[in-house]
């Protein structure tokens, strides 16, 4: 099977086309690299800022459009497939559909269902929009919602979303706001792919002080909650200074945020999520302790019994202050979890395992 991956985000596409490789498959992932986090890609889409930047952007794109054809599957990471303004992706899209076999959407992240259902339906307890029935309105959120919400991104996303052959959904979470095309989705949970170093983490002595790690997105640090995250870090470690050491990641290439995450025994990530997304799965596949989402309805949703690796936190800086607090008083139960971290990685989100759901979904299309 020939598949074509369009675009990134957070080093899924890369990861998946790896399983499907392994697995006998040709796959090409064209991508900016997800910007300046700059995972790996077959064919480079990055666009630079300027003049000069937008003219070299637009001329690689129209260089490479005759190698997007003759595809058994096309999936795009996002209504916006491409950086281009929304108004100018219908082509585009149709010119895929014209000279390929099916064409996915995923349901990554950020889009007009995401937005429109967490602001409106509100399905979620909480998420990026909404705390139980009160709409967040802090800017970011705010933002987000204006981008996507009766603007061209959402035409282009209804339309997308009608027309394709199938929609993947990451996470628990996509899958609630999408359920309206139930009848043409599936969910199959994120790639990992292990990198060898699972040991480090996982036995390591436990031993003060205990090393959290906090990766801040750009621009998006309220968004996501990492400000609440990050400060009630502070205030734990300013209490116990001696028994947590913090490491912070800004804006960093992915290779140095990985060397960083290697150093640590437990990771601050996603206040508002139900799940762990990429990021934490990355980290729990290394035997690091991941704190963020972990409610049970992300068990649910991978039939987990057992397996319960995750510290969840309510989106609250008391939550978030609790949990650290318990976890630097407790640190005798760090080993259970860092097994159980990889494990719950190993059994759920293989790379080699996902991208064989990823096949058993291209083909009933």
């Amino acid at each position: 099977m020939r598949i074509l991956l369009l675009g990134d985000y957070s080093n899924v596409h890369a990861t998946l086309a790896e399983g499907l490789r392994a697995l006998g498959h040709e796959c090409v992932v064209a991508s900016d690299g997800d910007k300046w986090k700059g995972y790996p890609r077959d064919i480079d889409l990055r666009r630079e800022f300027g003049l000069r930047g937008n003219a070299s952007f637009v001329w690689r794109l129209m260089k490479a459009l005759p190698k997007f054809r003759g595809y058994d599957v096309v999936q795009l990471i996002n209504p916006i497939f491409f950086e281009l303004k929304a108004e100018r992706l219908p082509p585009l899209y149709k010119y895929l559909r014209r000279y390929n076999g099916k064409v996915l959407l995923g349901a990554f992240g950020m889009d007009y269902y995401w937005a429109y259902v967490n602001t409106f339906e509100r399905p979620l307890r909480y998420s990026d929009f909404n705390f139980a029935d009160t709409i967040r309105t802090d800017r970011e959120a705010e933002r987000y919602r204006n981008d996507w919400i009766g603007t061209p991104k959402e035409t282009l996303n209804r339309m997308i979303a009608k027309d394709c052959d199938g929609i993947v959904a990451g996470l628990y979470e996509y899958w609630v706001t999408y359920r309206q095309f139930d009848y043409k989705m599936r969910f199959i949970p994120f790639p990992i792919k292990p990198d060898g170093v699972s040991s480090l983490a996982a036995n390591r002595a436990t031993q003060y002080p205990i090393s959290l790690f906090v990766g801040i997105s750009k621009n998006r640090s309220a968004y996501k909650g990492t400000d609440i995250m990050l400060d009630a870090a502070r205030a734990v470690q300013a209490k116990y200074p001696d028994k947590l050491r913090l490491q912070v990641a800004e804006g960093v290439p992915f290779v140095q945020y990985q060397h960083m995450m290697n150093t640590s025994d437990a990771i601050l990530d996603q206040l508002y999520s139900y799940t762990p997304a990429m990021n934490s799965l990355l980290a729990m596949s290394k035997g690091i302790v991941n704190i963020g989402g972990g409610e049970p309805e992300n068990y649910e949703i991978l039939g987990e019994k057992e397996l319960r690796p995750i510290i969840n936190v309510q989106p609250t800086f008391k939550s978030c202050y609790d949990a650290i607090e318990n976890l630097v008083l407790h640190p005798e139960i760090l080993p259970m979890l860092k097994r159980q971290s990889i494990e719950y990685v190993r059994k759920h989100h293989d790379y080699i395992k996902v991208a064989q759901q990823y096949l058993d979904f291209y083909n009933a299309l």
